[in-house]
């Protein structure tokens, strides 16, 4: 069985509750107002051509706003135009091609501006464009002749659509072409090859491009393929051979790139958008490729790979995601790397977007409009549509750049303001009213409002008012007491009331008082506190044979003034209730269970505020004959769960619990679990309370006061435990004082004026009594001054208006209605911490070695830390490098010094460079001011290894070796370094040196002798000495490894040794002798030449014809054509010794794919002159001896 989690819309639920609850004042539509934007098409509107355009434009006032538009920044006569008309109440275009007209003489840049008696609201500027989808070019296409391994991009140039189309490849006959790591399609629609093979050519490839608008799909004419081969043969078992390149004599062939051309590229991408990276490579065998950020990892929440690795999307970039990316593609030949510089730019977006300015005469306020982009964005101002500077003057306005500031404002200063920030990459528009008006307070809302809500859940009472000047809102409990606002309790801006866990007490009438200086307005809503629905039998996992009953219980609990409803789900599906099942109030029993009846099943029992769900698992068994053997088929298992529990010796602080155990199923239990459960502070969750010895069967349970325990027993054994009993009745402890208080008490600042006092609060074990609270105290430690305390139901309270990091005692202490807990102990916590005022000073450095700095420094007074001092910071950037033309990243680095301390070191730097460095102070809440800027150089250092050193063993006498210069050259190079020794097994031969000057990558070495195997390891070198060392051995010689293409064609050279021909002499002399007795034995008569006898000439197709000889036997006793006659004169079936690869010389043999032979074929006629079937005697050597005598 298992208790379900609420539903996903319970939690989307609470979501747009929580966000709801920031919303801005809103003036009532029967007050005066300006206008209002409150629908609008989107910045570029994209039509469809078949279809009436909409622009969209609908605004609110009051008075209602009146409409017209902007074309083009100039004046659009709608009367003038039959086609255009605006809908009524609204300003929204309608344009109407019913009677004819061409949808592209509209487009356009349309504004809609929405106007009052108190002001003009401006749209966003409206770019109209029509759908287009053009006709792909018709064009007559040559078949693309290309060489089987080698790269191949089929172009796809789709018409330029508005949007841009879909692009997907098939063949001629819509089949999808089949993309992989070898074959796919790029982002620009192209189909790129990385290497072509023969079986390429069994299909045509045609580019396909889908409309939006129109859903419309062209279709490019398809391109077939010649591939050039030197093994014309698509053998099907070759597919799947691991090195199927070798296998059909395709040359192997180190990585390159086919998109994008070039060792390195450059991306802009805007802010928020995807960043898309594309890297194609080809190569034998197909290469794989890699994606790096320099200088860091990748983002991984963000990053994800798309066409087989090939492309890296980053959504939602940010400013961050800018650096170097660089793709490696790698096969085993060897590898490249392309390098994309990604530079992130920005449309404006909102840092501070102004918001309606609702004043009282006399009042002052502030627009804002704050926005940031790159580069950075202008602002213009703008009053009901006009540019600010072409505005009547107004003494009580001032304009401070993004802000602007009302003083004193009077009636005539409403007006509508907009805020337009721009930059090259696009506009932000918003509209800000401000209006002034002198309104007393009123409630919005109806009255008297009746809210129910469950126990222990957060609710909300909301309160929605108006007033101006804006209203200050207070709430009260049953007409009394004070404001209601802090610890379970929060205010929030609209008015709403927050009660972040609700409890019985907190049933009531709810006064809501809205005041300002013209009067005062109130509401009333009513909480009504609901029991929660619960089931507290839930229904158990069952094992049921075929045909049996099987009974699921579920008993609720629930609120009886709220209707209960229960129904029951069929894995997770509403179940049917048949004529098989009854459904009652507390179960649900299935008659005649079959195997459809197997599955999960959950007891859903809900009312009109909340709901419960459990679930259980019913296994349906087939029916097995029973064994002879009972023990035998009964193995061990888990044992049956404990019934019948019973409490008894009922005490103040304990009870006796006793049980029945269940079957231990041939295992002795060892221990039973005792688990309990309270309804008040988590009701339905199990905990354990005390484990006892199998052997007994009832227990004394020591308990807490005032907890309303129920328990249930767990036998276990050597396989696993049993499932929990049913639930004992349920037993209340009487109540009493606290015997402890909350544990892990802290005192912490969150802003630099406060501090915050948290706690780990009381489980309902150690509450002892009902209505638990906690009484918090605190004051400054130096001054010694009264206490401060306040009673909280949570477990948190935040002090405010406190001074900079300072020493507080702090005391928490429980209480319930018994009384007050023990004394608490005395905590010290601090207030919030500051940024440091004070910067490090006489920083100085001094150069340990090319990649090391020793830092010394001035230690900051202690009073200008404002708060803890976590350590001091040092921030380094490599400006430079003092090898010309060499970039390198100016990203900053840190190193971080804990502690009060005056020195440090600082390492891991990069040689021969110049760096730049701050150091700054860090607290709590962050860095300090940063020192001066010092700048510092590092001497030169030994560089790094060679990369991508590689090895190539042309033939037998020559070893070729290649290399690139060190990423990291770390000075100025004066040279390589080359040691190789020569090894066979384990005997080392003498370690060779080469120097090099610092421009040459490759050596060859010429080898001492066929067998040997060389260790190179080569190393670059600086004034100060070589660096790390790369390393590499030779390849395996022929006869330890594969044979290359190079040693195949050294062949020739092995075939002119002595030792070779006579080796080659006495095989082929074996060989003839072998066969000769082969042949004696196998000889039965004669034969003679009887061509001349015969009425009726062989023809060319008689397999046993070939210089008149012809096996003779009795007419009665002549074997089957295609048989021979063995030694014993029986008949058997013959066998070919021909290979089946050479019969598909023919080009008409076919292969299926498990490489069984199929279809007919032709034997070439010199195949048929020097084989026949085994019954001809011209392919024995004797027989040739016979016919020469």
């Amino acid at each position: 069985m298992a208790r379900q989690q609420a539903p996903p819309w319970v939690h989307i639920a609470l979501i747009l509750f929580l966000l709801s609850l920031g919303g801005a004042i809103e003036i009532p539509m029967d007050l005066t107002q300006p206008p209002t934007i409150t629908k609008q098409s989107v910045k570029d509107h994209i039509v469809d051509p078949r279809d009436n355009i909409l622009i969209e434009c609908e605004a609110k006032g009051n008075p209602a706003p009146s409409f017209h538009w902007t074309r083009n920044s100039r004046f659009f006569n709608i009367a003038k135009d039959p086609r255009v008309s605006m809908r009524r109440r609204s300003g929204t275009l309608v344009i109407d091609f019913r009677s004819g007209g061409r949808p592209e003489e509209y487009e356009g840049e349309y504004q809609c501006f929405a106007r009052n008696k108190f002001g003009t609201a401006l749209s966003n500027r409206i770019r109209l464009q029509v759908s287009k989808s053009p006709l792909w070019p018709k064009e007559n296409l040559d078949p693309v002749v290309v060489q089987e391994g080698a790269p191949l991009t089929l172009q796809c140039n789709p018409p330029p659509g508005l949007p841009s189309p879909v692009i997907f490849w098939m063949s001629s006959s819509m089949e999808p072409i089949t993309q992989d790591k070898r074959v796919s399609q790029g982002h620009n629609g192209d189909l790129y090859f990385s290497n072509v093979m023969l079986q390429d050519m069994q299909t045509d490839y045609s580019c396909n491009a889908r409309f939006h608008f129109t859903h419309t799909i062209q279709q490019k004419n398809p391109f077939t393929l010649k591939v050039l081969t030197n093994n014309p043969y698509n053998d099907s078992s070759l597919r799947n051979h691991p090195d199927i390149y070798s296998a059909r004599g395709v040359a192997e062939r180190t990585p390159s790139f086919m998109y994008p051309q070039g060792t390195s590229s450059s991306q802009m991408v805007l802010r928020g958008m995807d960043l898309l990276l594309e890297c194609i490579a080809s190569g034998v065998p197909t290469p794989d490729i890699a994606w790096y950020k320099k200088g860091g990892d990748l983002p991984s929440n963000k990053a994800k790979f798309e066409n087989f690795n090939k492309a890296l999307r980053i959504t939602n970039v940010s400013e961050e995601d800018s650096g170097e990316y660089f793709c490696l593609a790698s096969n085993k030949m060897g590898s490249i790397r392309h390098t994309i510089s990604v530079r992130v730019k920005a449309a404006p977006y909102w840092l501070d977007e102004p918001k309606n300015l609702i004043l009282a005469p006399g009042e002052d306020g502030r627009l804002v409009c704050r926005a940031n982009g790159n580069p950075k964005p202008t602002v213009q101002w703008m009053v009901n549509g006009e540019p600010l500077q072409s505005a009547p003057p107004n003494p009580n306005r001032e304009v401070a750049g993004d802000t602007i500031i009302f003083r004193d404002t009077q009636i005539s200063s409403r007006a509508v303001y907009q805020c337009n920030t721009s930059n090259e990459h696009g506009y932000l528009l918003a509209n800000a009213f401000v209006s002034v008006l002198d309104v007393p307070p009123r409630m919005l809302s109806a009255r008297n409002q009746l809210i129910r809500v469950i126990l222990y859940n957060r609710t909300r009472l909301d309160c929605p008012f108006f007033g101006s000047p804006i209203p200050t809102l207070r709430w009260f409990k049953n007409g009394q007491g004070s404001n209601l606002d802090g610890g379970n309790y929060h205010v929030y801006e609209n008015g709403s009331l927050e009660i972040k866990m609700i409890r019985k007490e907190d049933q009531g009438i709810y006064t809501c008082v809205a005041t300002n200086i013209l009067g005062k307005a109130e509401n009333q809503v009513r909480l009504e506190v609901k029991d929660p629905t619960r089931i507290y039998r839930m229904p158990e996992d069952q094992v049921a044979k075929r045909g049996t009953t099987v009974q699921l219980e579920c008993r609720v609990k629930h609120d009886p003034s709220l209707k209960l409803t229960v129904s029951w789900l069929k894995d997770d599906e509403p179940l049917y209730i048949g004529n098989r099942m009854k459904k009652e109030d507390d179960s649900l029993t299935i008659f005649g269970v079959a195997e459809r009846d197997q599955g999960s099943y959950t007891c859903m029992a809900s009312t009109e505020l909340d709901q419960d769900l459990a679930k259980a698992y019913l296994t349906v068994l087939a029916d097995q004959a029973t064994p002879t053997n009972r023990l035998a088929a009964l193995p061990k298992g888990r044992p049956d769960r404990p019934r019948d529990l019973e409490l008894t010796d009922l005490a103040e602080r304990s009870v006796r619990l006793t049980w029945i155990p269940g079957d231990d199923n041939n295992s002795p239990i060892t221990d039973y679990v005792v688990q309990f459960e309270e309804d008040q502070f988590q009701p339905g969750v199990w905990h354990d309370h005390s484990r006892f010895p199998g052997s007994v069967n009832s227990a004394v349970l020591h308990l807490s006061p005032y907890v309303n325990y129920q328990f249930r027993v767990i036998a276990v054994n050597e396989v696993g435990s049993s499932h929990p009993s049913l639930p004992s009745e349920r037993y209340r402890t009487s109540g009493a004082p606290p015997e402890s208080n909350p544990s892990d008490v802290k005192g912490e600042g969150t802003r630099k004026n406060n501090m915050e006092i948290t706690w780990t609060p009381m489980n309902a074990t150690s509450a002892f009594g009902p209505n638990l609270r906690y009484i918090v105290k605190w004051r400054r430690r130096e001054t010694r001054e009264t206490w401060n305390n306040v009673t909280v139901w949570g477990s948190r309270y935040v002090v405010g208006q406190t001074p900079v990091y300072v020493p507080y005692e702090i005391r928490v202490q429980a209480e319930n209605d018994f009384g007050k807990g023990p004394e608490p102990d005395t905590i010290i916590g601090y207030s919030g911490e500051d940024y440091p005022r004070a910067a490090p000073t006489e920083v100085k450095i001094r150069v340990l070695n090319s990649t090391a700095i020793s830092l010394q420094w001035n230690r900051v007074y202690s009073d200008t830390v404002q708060g803890q001092l976590r350590e001091y910071r040092a921030y380094y950037w490599r400006e430079s490098s003092l090898l010309k033309n060499l970039w390198v990243s100016q990203k900053r680095q840190q190193a971080s010094f804990p502690g009060d301390r005056p020195r440090g070191v600082v390492a891991r730097l990069f040689p021969y460079s110049n760096y730049k460095l701050e150091m700054v102070v860090v607290n709590g809440r962050g860095d300090g001011p940063r020192s001066e800027t010092k700048e510092f150089t590092t001497p030169e250092g030994v560089p790094s290894a060679p990369r991508r050193f590689r090895v190539r063993q042309p033939n037998l006498e020559t070893i070729n070796l290649e290399w690139d210069h060190p990423e990291h050259p770390n000075g100025i190079l004066i040279g390589y370094i080359l040691r190789y020794v020569p090894f066979n097994g384990t005997k080392l031969g003498k370690q060779m040196v080469e120097n090099f000057s610092p421009n040459q990558t490759k050596f060859s070495v010429q080898r001492a002798d066929p067998v040997s195997r060389y260790r190179f390891s080569l190393s670059a070198r600086t004034q100060v000495g070589s660096g790390e060392a790369a390393t590499e051995e030779s390849p395996a010689p022929p006869n330890e490894a594969t044979p290359t293409a190079a040693y195949t064609n050294n062949q020739a050279d092995i075939a002119t040794q002595g030792w070779f021909i006579g080796l080659m002499c006495a095989i082929a002399l074996l060989v003839l002798i072998l066969l000769i007795v082969c042949f004696i034995k196998r000889s039965r008569g004669g034969k003679y030449p009887v061509r001349e006898k015969k009425d009726v000439p062989l023809g060319p197709e008689d397999p046993k014809e070939e210089d008149g000889s012809f096996d003779y036997s009795d007419e009665d006793n002549k074997p089957l054509q295609g048989s021979q006659t063995s030694l014993d004169g029986t008949i058997k079936q013959q066998e070919s010794d021909d290979s089946l690869v050479d019969y598909g010389e023919g080009g008409e043999g076919q292969f299926n794919e498990d490489g069984s032979f199929i279809g007919q074929y032709t034997v070439k006629k010199d195949k048929e002159e020097t084989e026949g079937n085994e019954s001809s005697e011209a392919t024995s050597p004797v027989n040739a001896i016979y016919s020469l005598a």
